[in-house]
């Protein structure tokens, strides 16, 4: 069975959302839209996030500091390249390999920008700081499945209807089936990008924070973030009354678990909001 290290090696691309583009475009050309509108619209996206912070991290700009938030990464490279580089991953490229019998990417999509708002409130109400870095390890929490239903996508989709036939634990399946789980293969994808070390392990040990060591914190936020994103994708029937958290990740986070109903009446609200106005085709997806 392959290596994760060797399924991110024949991965060809990563794929975005054509919307982004037109966005960024007119946000870029508008001489009067600040630059936190630009952020804000670039954060929404994983594959755009990802690759900003691999450039970023570059050699090419070989800063003292490694770059783990998009703001940091825009003022770096520049708006006009920020321009180019969305437009060079978005036209003509969008969701290049990917069989769309395997994968509903607007789904995903909402998923991955459901799970950035998770980790990213949830970081706030622990009194985390710069809760922007949370957002982006939440949007690329599940970055790893990019690279499996591209390829390997058979298998990835045999796995996750066995994991849902058996009422297992997804990752459980993947290793059986694939010989690695999505965790592991997005945590080599942004090894591979040369991202910072702590998005890497927040990916990494989000199935089993207490092995993060010194990044025990942000890879129990994901874990936490990534279990109500799950949960979130389920059938009402099927939910299961009492979530599968981590006792060490509530330790570690210092999360109340009263306060998540509240919490997610107000992200649900808020995830609408942004697809309407970024992305109305993922709202009913």
């Amino acid at each position: 069975m392959p290596l994760a290290s060797e399924l991110v090696q024949s991965c060809t691309s990563v794929f975005t959302l054509p919307a982004l583009y037109s966005h960024v475009r007119d946000v870029v050309d508008d001489p009067n839209s600040p630059m936190e509108e630009l952020t804000n619209i670039l954060k929404l996206d994983p594959a755009i996030s990802a690759r900003l912070l691999r450039i970023a991290n570059s050699p090419s700009y070989g800063g003292p500091k490694q770059v783990d938030t998009i703001s940091r990464a825009v003022n770096l490279i520049g708006v006009q390249a920020v321009r180019d580089l969305v437009a060079a991953t978005t036209i003509g490229q969008t969701f290049s390999g990917m069989p769309p019998q395997f994968m509903d990417a607007a789904r995903f999509w909402r998923k991955s920008l459901f799970c950035a708002l998770v980790a990213e409130r949830m970081a706030t109400s622990c009194g985390v700081d710069d809760s922007e870095r949370c957002f982006v390890e939440g949007l690329l929490r599940d970055i790893g499945h990019f690279v499996l239903y591209q390829t390997v996508p058979q298998r990835a989709q045999s796995a996750l209807i066995e994991a849902g036939y058996l009422e297992a634990s997804l990752a459980e399946v993947e290793q059986s089936n694939i010989g690695c789980d999505f965790a592991e293969v997005g945590a080599e994808l942004i090894r591979s990008w040369e991202m910072p070390l702590h998005i890497e392990q927040a990916i990494r040990c989000q199935l089993s924070p207490k092995d993060a060591g010194e990044f025990a914190l942000h890879a129990s936020l994901i874990h936490l973030a990534g279990i109500v994103a799950d949960h979130e994708e389920l059938e009402p029937s099927r939910r299961p009354a009492v979530l599968p958290f981590s006792p060490h990740a509530i330790t570690a986070t210092g999360f109340v678990l009263t306060n998540l109903p509240a919490l997610l009446t107000d992200l649900r609200a808020q995830l609408r909001d942004t697809l309407v106005r970024i992305y109305p085709q993922a709202v009913a997806a």
